[in-house]
């Protein structure tokens, strides 16, 4: 038999310029007295962290603030804030300010300061023990700088694991937060590197969950065995759609404001509002190739430094590591909905020229890439074709997002797909 339920949730959510003001009011209400704020030096530097802090203790809460997540978590930087938060606790609630290694790295806090164990005890099998939560987690109030991550709105904590050399992470219900607030005005500064990467992390949650396997061709499932990411459905569908309709007019416009120094208030807010729909569309219908791609992609980064971001150590930043091979899983998933990669490329690009055939998305998704400055393909973020067997061994680890692809996926078409995007035009 197939399946004939799918679910659907998310976060409360406050949208627009002022929210951030907001957050003491409804982290009082929940009865909390002791709040951790979570951020990282970067955006501490803009002072908005600062600033909801402020708000926070002017409605008589206490705030401690974390400000050392790690850009791009790994698992011993999850540790460092999980310890740092055992020993300044306890807490009532958690408040993360910053991109998706902020949020990520308050979903590990939120986790495991009221549950026992460690970090890999939760994380996904078969890195990780898989461990449900016993407990309920600190409540999380997400609060995005960037434009992109859809941290806010998930039930995933993404980390690398160093010895290792891979991406993985923790997935559970339990980690979606209770509130997400997007206001504009913070992410309004991020650097034109950053928002780029960070948009094109927009643009594969949107495709990638409208791309998905449909709900209804996956196998019945029992309640307890119904788990986030259920497919593409009527709801996720119309979170989609209207995420890459606000990309086809506000992508390009934000980042080439960025890079002149013009005032992008209105592109950053339609950036605001495509990030917030994708992340509701793709939290619970799921993504697919090129997220299971990108996730070897920044664990086995060896020199690459991106501009906008540290400098200190090599790195490929989540949302371009996505993007790297998306034309190329497009290109490969083509055959198993035709009808929704051509809509999906007609409503990114409503003026593309291209045959409707497979080359289609693949080639508006490229052609945006270049237009905002993404590298060209995996050789230059310095992969080769020496890299391929090792990147496609990491991807088929990532079972969990593999399965939500709309046709079967062999380490063959893996590689056939990575070795398609060490260069893309």
């Amino acid at each position: 038999m197939t399946e004939t339920v799918f679910t659907y949730a998310a976060p409360a959510l406050k949208f627009g310029r002022g929210a951030a003001a907001e957050i003491g009011y409804d982290v009082r209400a929940w009865g909390a007295r002791r709040v951790l704020l979570v951020t990282d030096p970067g955006v501490a530097a803009t002072g908005h962290p600062e600033r909801v802090a402020e708000g926070l203790r002017a409605r008589d809460l206490q705030v401690v603030v974390f400000d050392r997540s790690r850009v791009e978590p790994t698992d011993v930087s999850l540790e460092e804030a999980v310890a740092f938060a055992r020993a300044e606790g306890p807490f009532d609630a958690v408040v993360a300010v910053g991109g998706g290694s902020s949020i990520d790295t308050a979903k590990a806090v939120a986790l495991l300061v009221t549950n026992p164990g460690e970090l890999m005890d939760y994380v996904n099998a078969p890195i990780g023990k898989a461990r449900a939560p016993q407990q309920p987690v600190l409540p999380l109030v997400a609060v995005p700088t960037t434009t992109g991550t859809g941290a806010e709105s998930t039930t995933i904590c993404v980390m690398d694991v160093l010895a290792l050399m891979v991406k993985t992470g923790i997935s559970h219900a339990a980690l979606r937060p209770r509130l997400a607030v997007v206001d504009p005005a913070l992410s309004a500064t991020q650097p034109p590197g950053v928002l780029a990467a960070a948009g094109m992390d927009i643009l594969c949650h949107a495709l990638e969950s409208y791309t998905a396997r449909w709900y209804g061709d996956f196998d019945a499932k029992q309640p307890e065995q119904r788990v986030p990411y259920c497919g593409s459905n009527p709801i996720a569908d119309l979170w989609s759609e209207r995420a890459l309709g606000l990309l086809a007019t506000a992508f390009r416009a934000a980042v080439h404001d960025a890079r002149e120094g013009r005032d992008g208030s209105e592109a950053a807010e339609q950036m605001a509002l495509a990030a917030t729909f994708a992340g509701l569309g793709f939290g619970n219908a799921g993504v697919h190739i090129p997220h299971a791609n990108a996730y070897p992609i920044a664990g086995r980064v060896q020199d690459f430094r991106p501009a906008d971001y540290p400098q200190d150590e090599p790195m490929v930043p989540h949302g371009m590591a996505v993007a790297l091979t998306a034309p190329e899983a497009f290109r490969f998933t083509f055959d198993a909905a035709p009808e929704r990669h051509l809509r999906a490329a007609r409503l990114l690009d409503p003026a593309a020229t291209g045959a409707d055939g497979p080359g289609l998305l693949p080639d508006v998704v490229a052609s945006l890439m270049r237009d905002i400055g993404i590298p060209n393909g995996l050789g230059e973020v310095g992969y080769g074709a020496g890299d391929v067997d090792a990147l496609v061994d990491g991807s088929l680890k990532q079972q969990r997002l593999l399965a939500t692809a709309p046709k079967e996926v062999t380490g063959d078409d893996l590689a056939s797909i990575i070795g398609a995007s060490l260069e893309h035009w």
